[in-house]
């Protein structure tokens, strides 16, 4: 099952059962009802992690009228996302040794109390920054354990032909929050209606009525957080009382030895880089869109619709692909070389639009709307068969520590490129090459890259 590069028969046998069983005993297995309300949980903490993370690109227009922001403030509200990450491997131990609920319910609490404290209705505005800033930074903390732990989930409750499935669900839900604020942003809160043609004969909205809507989508967000972290308080068990498959009831390697064994695997390495360099910049890039478009003239309303249906159909459309991944299994590494040569076409094809004058390319608001969410659809829609490819890739390490470290890595590429944006700022132009050039630069290394399925091995063959 897949080409050179798998472990030997000797490595597999080790690992088959859990180390407290006999070699000889059987493996039980069973699938629960529950899963689904353990996934569904899960996903809206991930929605709205994502929502709170994506909440000011989409109305920065309104954000420096009503509070001052510049375009620095703005980068820097987006990179508390990367930041995050910074305690990372404290996320992947807690998860590793306590199990999921602990690092989810210490996710959710970081989620709640950065919602609070952003929404404390101060009129300081400088202290009312700083309290915006450490909200976002402390909403940036659940990040670890909300885009890293879903395979972790989907192994742990899910059936082998359900399992990319549910990966696909719980990790691409908080790039869905992120979309959910592209449309909810704009709608919302109005426009200073100072940018773009469309919204230049509209009356003028003064300051004080901007901040009470952006006060007024905080309070909601903040609401919805309380109750998904009462849920998870009161029901998210770790694991199911029996293992839905082989592998997941198998041995796993330690903490310690499964960080060693990820650094010094150079086909883990590659896997890694091709799905943290195009996923880090498409993060930054969709966090500062409205920045992106606005020299072509597309308000922030419209900039807000194009982010949302970009992402939207990333998600529709990896959850499709991981359906069919589940009835074929084995074909991970031809879909992601198809899904990246897609990306690197509408990625080129956005660029140089956007450049109409030199390439004297047609400029519409059509083909900007079309080659936009192709992107997002092409790379959005290749995060789970990453996850996947890369978990069969390094088995027995554990899923939640393989995916913290790929996602650690995607956030370090990300928050370079906000830092890089903090000083760049005016010319955008040069993001798009960058998104461009990740596309094309994740497709060479999946195309070298030598596929092998290890625990799906186990799954197909070994349980049979």
């Amino acid at each position: 099952m897949g080409s050179g590069g798998s472990s030997t028969e000797a490595e597999r046998e080790s690992i088959l059962v859990p180390s407290h069983a006999e070699p000889d005993s059987p493996v039980h297995s069973r699938v629960y009802g529950r899963r689904w309300l353990v996934l569904s949980l899960f996903s809206l903490l991930g929605f709205m992690q994502g929502m709170v993370w994506n909440f000011w690109g989409p109305i920065q227009n309104s954000a420096v009228q009503a509070f001052g922001f510049s375009s620095s403030d703005i980068a820097v509200l987006v990179l508390w996302g990367p930041v995050g990450f910074v305690p990372w491997l404290l996320f992947m131990w807690l998860m590793d040794k306590k199990g999921l609920r602990a690092a989810l319910l210490l996710s959710a609490f970081f989620m709640l109390l950065g919602s609070a404290v952003r929404s404390i209705p101060l009129t300081e505005q400088p202290l009312r920054r700083w309290l915006i800033h450490g909200g976002h930074f402390l909403n940036g903390l659940a990040g670890p354990t909300i885009m890293s732990s879903g395979p972790f989930l989907s192994t742990t409750w899910f059936a082998p032909d359900q399992r990319a499935t549910a990966t696909a669900v719980a990790s691409l839900f908080c790039y869905l929050g992120s979309a959910a604020s592209f449309l909810v942003g704009p709608l919302a809160v109005p426009a200073p209606n100072r940018t773009g043609a469309a919204t230049a004969a509209g009356p003028a909205v003064s300051d004080s009525a901007i901040r009470d809507r952006i006060q007024l989508v905080m309070y909601a967000e903040l609401s919805v957080i309380a109750v998904l972290f009462a849920a998870v308080l009161l029901y998210f068990p770790s694991r199911p009382p029996m293992p839905p498959s082989v592998a997941a009831a198998s041995q796993r390697l330690s903490y310690r030895s499964s960080i060693c064994r990820l650094l010094s695997n150079l086909r883990f390495l590659m896997v890694a880089l091709a799905y943290a360099v195009p996923s880090g910049v498409i993060a930054g890039w969709a966090g500062v869109l409205d920045m992106v478009l606005t020299p072509a003239e597309v308000s922030q309303v419209d900039a807000g619709w194009i982010g949302f249906w970009s992402t939207v159909g990333g998600c529709l459309f990896g959850v499709a692909m991981a359906r069919f991944a589940d009835s074929i299994r084995g074909m991970l590494k031809l879909i992601l070389v198809l899904m990246l040569a897609g990306a690197s076409l509408s990625s080129t094809w956005f660029t140089l639009t956007c450049l109409s004058s030199f390439t004297h390319l047609p400029s519409t608001a059509a083909i900007l709307y079309t080659s936009c969410i192709l992107v997002g659809i092409f790379i959005y829609s290749s995060v789970p068969m990453f996850f996947e490819l890369l978990i069969e890739t390094v088995y027995p390490v554990p899923e939640g520590i393989t995916c913290g470290v790929v996602t650690f890595l995607g956030n370090l590429v990300s928050g370079l490129l906000l830092v890089f944006l903090t000083f760049y700022s005016t010319d955008l132009s040069w993001l798009n090459w960058c998104l461009t050039g990740s596309c094309l630069f994740s497709l060479v290394l999946i195309l070298f890259f030598r596929e092998s399925y290890d625990r799906l091995y186990l799954d197909v063959f070994v349980a049979v």
